[in-house]
């Protein structure tokens, strides 16, 4: 399989998780969002949000070159 590139972007408690070279990050093709998530060892437990390319999408997306995928934490108010 091919490498392809994407950006990461985690937010509030995410961020810990953080790659160094997010904006432009190297996987494998057919790479889906929940293997990502786990090969960044982030709880699974503690993404509640995730957007590629502005869409809201599940752990089972499969990333393409060039995507944006945001992940959120869950979202506390006041």
């Amino acid at each position: 399989m091919a490498e392809i590139k994407i950006e990461i972007k985690l937010f509030v408690t995410l961020t810990a998780f953080a790659p160094k070279n997010a904006d432009n990050f190297p996987v494998q093709e057919g790479t889906t969002v929940e293997m990502l998530i786990r090969d960044l060892n982030i709880p699974a437990d503690t993404v509640k949000l995730i957007f590629v390319n502005g869409r809201k999408q599940d752990t089972t997306y499969v990333l393409t070159s060039g995507d944006r995928l945001g992940l959120f934490p869950p979202v506390g108010g006041g």
